[in-house]
């Protein structure tokens, strides 16, 4: 890979000069609306949903029956959280597989889907997503209002490294893109990133669209080809897909590796059922975070335990989410498996859409239970990319060698940490781990490129108690 461009800074534009160049909102008289007023906007919305599901969809229909509920019974967002269930993925992978292929709850005819996708399948058969014209092109539509929030403007070149495949993945985002004016070039996930790296510095690309890691892998590729992506043209990159992106180590590690480019985050509600995925993005004027487009899809954070019980904001709880506008697959109470919490406090950028300060920071199945405390793997990559030496991968090893859980992180040395400074890294980080986690941690440094890149919906937890 050529590293001839390396040291020719091209010209990047940077939040400020974003902001000025343009209107600062896509639709302000929406996104700087009184709460209040939004709020039964909200309400009429629900209940207009609430309707629509009970009578048009069999699913809801059995499901609100079976637990004696019915629309009348809303009236307000509190009734709204306490009374209506909520459902789970594990309901809707049931009811496909006794209804193929879309399940019981599609909610319109065949004859109206534009779009079908799916999900990966690790679990077995792919879940099935119908969307049908008219959600599609509102989901455009929407979407158009969050990228502009993102920063995204009509001249830009947009790099998105997101699948172009089965999943919805890039699929929305290259949409919206085009909707708003930008040019996109949709490279996806199966080009090298060697070769994306080339690119996007050869087409001056001024957006960045990926996750978390694969952001990190390619800004240490091209480190460890003698390239500076500090001196490319992005200036903000826009990251979903997993938690990661309003963690302020890894939002530290990301700025060290990119420079100043505006990072943003998309992730919370990125769960394929809650498409489309941008009602939830942060902003310019924020450091991590997103707001919480509620007028689009309702996002409540409740207790773990029930469900039925709301949580103050600034109280961590369980992420529910809602569709106000789909007809397709409408998701109304969906339990998506995120942890996280809202904040109500004004933004700096104007708009008076709630805020998760902290973005998605956890996946609750993904919660490890060790010796009685919470560890997050988030919490642990957290630790690894605040710590100098540290490389690029890492992986939890979680197993019960005896009585009691233990875990054990394996940590890349950076290549430009000299091999006999790995003794003085693993104490460092034992340390780290020791005041962050309150657990303890078994630290082992490896060598450089031990571990395959995770690039998109990272997994780096390996759980041996099972076959313990």
């Amino acid at each position: 890979m050529s590293n001839a461009n390396s040291t020719a800074p091209a010209s990047r534009r940077g939040a400020a000069q974003r902001l000025s160049e343009y209107r600062r909102y896509w639709d302000e008289d929406r996104e700087t609306m009184d709460p209040r007023l939004r709020e039964k906007k909200i309400v009429e919305r629900i209940q207009n949903q609430l309707r629509y599901v009970y009578a048009k969809v069999p699913f809801y229909r059995r499901h609100y029956d079976a637990h004696g509920f019915t629309p009348d019974m809303v009236t307000s967002l509190e009734d709204f959280t306490t009374k209506v269930p909520v459902i789970t993925k594990k309901m809707l992978v049931a009811d496909q597989a006794e209804h193929p292929p879309f399940g019981s709850y599609l909610g319109v005819e065949r004859s109206e889907l534009t779009r079908i996708h799916g999900s990966s399948g690790t679990m077995g058969t792919p879940t099935m997503y119908g969307v049908s014209r008219r959600d599609w092109a509102g989901a455009g539509k929407f979407s158009c209002m969050a990228l502009w929030c993102a920063g995204l403007r009509p001249d830009d070149v947009v790099h998105i490294s997101f699948p172009f495949t089965l999943f919805f993945g890039g699929w929305g985002l290259l949409q919206a893109a085009e909707q708003l004016g930008a040019c996109t070039f949709p490279v996806g996930t199966m080009v090298s990133t060697e070769r994306q790296i080339e690119l996007l510095q050869r087409l001056d690309c001024d957006v960045l669209v990926a996750t978390p890691s694969y952001v990190n892998h390619l800004g240490t590729t091209a480190r460890a080809h003698g390239i500076d992506v500090r001196a490319s043209a992005i200036s903000v990159a826009v990251m979903g897909g997993e938690p990661g992106a309003s963690i302020p180590a890894v939002r530290e590690s990301l700025h060290q590796l990119w420079g100043e480019v505006s990072l943003i985050d998309l992730a919370a509600g990125s769960t394929s059922e809650m498409y489309p995925f941008t009602t939830s993005m942060g902003c310019l004027e924020s450091d991590g975070g997103v707001h919480l487009f509620q007028d689009e899809n309702y996002t409540e954070v409740v207790s773990i335990e029930d469900p039925n019980e709301p949580v103050p904001p600034g109280t961590s709880g369980a992420v529910v989410a809602t569709h106000l506008w789909r007809d397709s697959q409408p998701m109304i109470r969906f339990w998506t498996g995120d942890e996280g919490v809202i904040d109500t406090e004004p933004c700096p950028c104007g708009r008076t859409y709630p805020r998760m300060p902290k973005g998605v920071y956890g996946r609750l199945d993904d919660m490890l239970l060790v010796r009685g405390a919470n560890v997050y793997p988030s919490a642990i990559e957290s630790v690894v990319r605040g710590v100098e030496g540290s490389g690029g991968e890492f992986r939890i090893i979680v197993d019960r060698p005896a009585d009691l859980d233990e875990i054990t992180v394996e940590v890349e040395r950076d290549a430009a940490l000299a091999t006999d400074r790995a003794p003085a890294l693993q104490a460092t980080l034992q340390e780290q781990f020791k005041n962050a986690l309150g657990v303890r941690v078994a630290i082992r440094v490896v060598e450089p490129a031990t571990f395959e890149q995770q690039t998109f919906k990272a997994r780096r937890v390996i759980d041996r108690r099972s076959s313990s």
